[in-house]
């Protein structure tokens, strides 16, 4: 059987004049969402399920700084100010992020759709974001996810993992934990405790999250877009979990943006039912 070829997202990790791998599908209902969650509630996973069931790009403001920080990324003025913020040990500014984001504007249009991960984090953001969709794009969003996990569970998530000194190949205590205590599968090199692996340092991240998403969150909900799902349980447990509560929003007339028997036509058969999708995950 031959496997999707996975596009590169060239436009997106190295900037606007890059070119994808990949067309991108056309479809006539591309769905474009944003996944909103603390650290540790497996939003990524989720969009990269979401992306492999209903088209569109992983768009991650997370891996256009990690393809920065490899050299890998066109040094535009905004990419410059964030290198340098990020190795003065600073958090990349609202403005910078934003700015980043508009360079890309042509991945926010493309007729294959997005999963939106990592942005926008603040009100300011979400406000600049809706504008460029709506103002400029002709856009809308279809959802906003926002994964919701118990505090403690994700301190005992993050706080569990542990990191190859060596290879970096990441483990975890409870989930997945390596053969030999304390020594990497992989390449044998010694595991260890990342300092913003430690109980306090989460707290104090998951503190800064709750200040920066709660007038986020009300934002998206006066529009009628916000979509509570708990990221309890296993990557499948809540990527099911997340098709059906589209699947409900959609049928109980919570998002306004799109026809809802079209919604929910490409939502269970674009790429096949939705109930028989969650074996292989």
């Amino acid at each position: 059987m031959n496997l999707p070829i996975k596009n590169n997202r060239a436009a997106w990790l190295q900037g606007a004049t890059a070119k994808c791998s990949v067309p991108p599908p056309m479809l006539d209902r591309p769905w474009r969402l944003v996944l909103l969650g603390a650290p540790g509630t497996g939003k990524g996973t989720q969009a990269e399920f979401l992306c492999d069931k209903l088209g569109g790009c992983h768009l991650s403001t997370g891996d256009i700084f990690r393809a920065a920080g490899a050299g890998n990324c066109t040094p535009s003025p905004a990419m410059v100010e964030s290198l340098r913020q990020m190795r003065a040990g600073e958090l990349v500014g609202d403005s910078t992020v934003w700015e980043i984001v508009r360079e890309r504007a042509g991945c926010v249009r493309c007729h294959g759709g997005f999963v939106l991960d990592g942005f926008p984090r603040t009100l300011a953001q979400a406000i600049a974001f809706q504008q460029l969709l709506t103002e400029e794009e002709g856009l809308c969003l279809d959802a906003v996810l926002n994964y919701e996990l118990p505090r403690d569970e994700i301190i005992s998530r993050l706080s569990g993992r542990r990191t190859c000194r060596d290879c970096k190949a990441v483990f975890h205590v409870v989930h997945c934990p390596p053969r030999s205590h304390g020594v990497c599968d992989r390449c044998g090199g010694q595991l260890f405790q990342r300092d913003d692996d430690r109980p306090d340092a989460i707290a104090v991240r998951l503190d800064a999250y709750d200040r920066s998403t709660a007038t986020l969150l009300a934002f998206y909900k006066d529009l009628g877009l916000l979509v509570p799902i708990s990221a309890a349980g296993s990557p499948a447990q809540v990527f099911e979990r997340t098709v059906t509560a589209l699947e409900a929003a959609i049928t109980d007339g919570l998002l306004r943006t799109r026809d809802p028997r079209d919604a929910i036509a490409g939502l269970t058969s674009r790429r096949g039912d939705a109930r028989s999708r969650f074996e292989p995950l």
